[in-house]
């Protein structure tokens, strides 16, 4: 592969990482958030007064720094929600991390919204409230361009999704959830990928793991195995961030045409002004190739 080839794709990669948070942390025409259930509460009835990531950050950190990017009324209702989480016990104590959750997840605060979710599924252990726990951390993993928060966000996520699956060893979500933590830095790739692989065997449509199959064939260079992966997902669920990655491998494959019939699709979906501006700009230096 020569040098301009290769500054290509790092560059093409550049744009899609920075898409990725993009997409997945604005409210897009398209997207849809799932709903998790929760298990029962264990007898003891008790909640972890903290949910310390690895690195260093907690909920006390991490609620501190994302009420400073927050609307201040919203903010100061979080902080009466905490207050009233700090003092309680037992199943009110878990029915507070909860609504907390909820509460930053609605403004879209990832990381705390996270471990109040791991909270939750401590206390009240079953494959959907790890599985809440480990998609919200690894949504909060994807988001997130702190390089020091990343490693350890992608651990409780690979963590979660362990533990989900030792209660359900036959859950495809979290085996999925498992093969994309592995993929992105814990473990062997392939170990990851053969998971992915191994939930598409068992259910071809499965969303999340033809779009990871298709990204990680996209990072690798491997543009023609990526597109029947965004084909699935748009067969299933078409979505901005599928058809524009459909459009960036048919790019780098050198079918313009396609390109720019997928990239048109990913803008009307979106209907956002920046995605807009990006994808009018890529439009433009693809027509002008032909």
């Amino acid at each position: 592969m020569n040098s301009s080839i290769r500054l290509k794709q790092t560059i093409i990669i550049g744009a899609i990482l920075l898409l990725v948070a993009f997409l997945f942390t604005r409210d897009i025409k398209g997207l849809v958030k799932p709903t998790e259930e929760n298990g029962k509460m264990p007898s003891s009835g008790q909640v972890p007064e903290t949910a310390s990531i690895s690195s260093g950050l907690s909920i006390q950190t991490t609620s501190e720094a994302a009420k400073n990017v927050i609307n201040k009324s919203l903010a100061t209702d979080i902080t009466t929600l905490e207050n009233s989480y700090k003092g309680a016990t037992g199943a009110e104590k878990v029915d507070l991390a909860q609504q907390l959750a909820q509460k930053w997840d609605d403004v879209e605060q990832l990381t705390p919204s996270a471990l109040y979710l791991e909270i939750v599924a401590e206390a009240k252990p079953s494959p959907s409230s790890w599985l809440a726990s480990g998609n919200k951390f690894l949504k909060a993993f994807e988001s997130t361009q702190d390089s020091l928060a990343q490693p350890a966000l992608l651990q409780k996520a690979n963590t979660s999704f362990t533990k989900a699956l030792a209660l359900d060893k036959e859950n495809i979500d979290a085996k999925t959830g498992l093969g994309v933590t592995i993929v992105n830095g814990l473990g062997a790739p392939m170990q990851g990928i053969a998971m992915l692989l191994e939930v598409v065997a068992k259910d071809p449509k499965n969303i999340k793991a033809n779009m990871n199959l298709g990204l990680f064939s996209i990072k690798s260079g491997q543009f023609d195995k990526a597109i029947p992966r965004f084909n699935t997902v748009i067969a299933t669920a078409p979505t901005p961030e599928a058809y524009f990655y459909l459009a960036t491998a048919l790019e780098n494959l050198n079918k313009n045409k396609e390109a720019v019939e997928a990239y048109l699709k990913s803008k009307k979906l979106a209907a956002n002004p920046t995605l807009t501006s990006f994808i009018d700009k890529k439009i433009a230096e693809l027509k002008n190739k032909n």
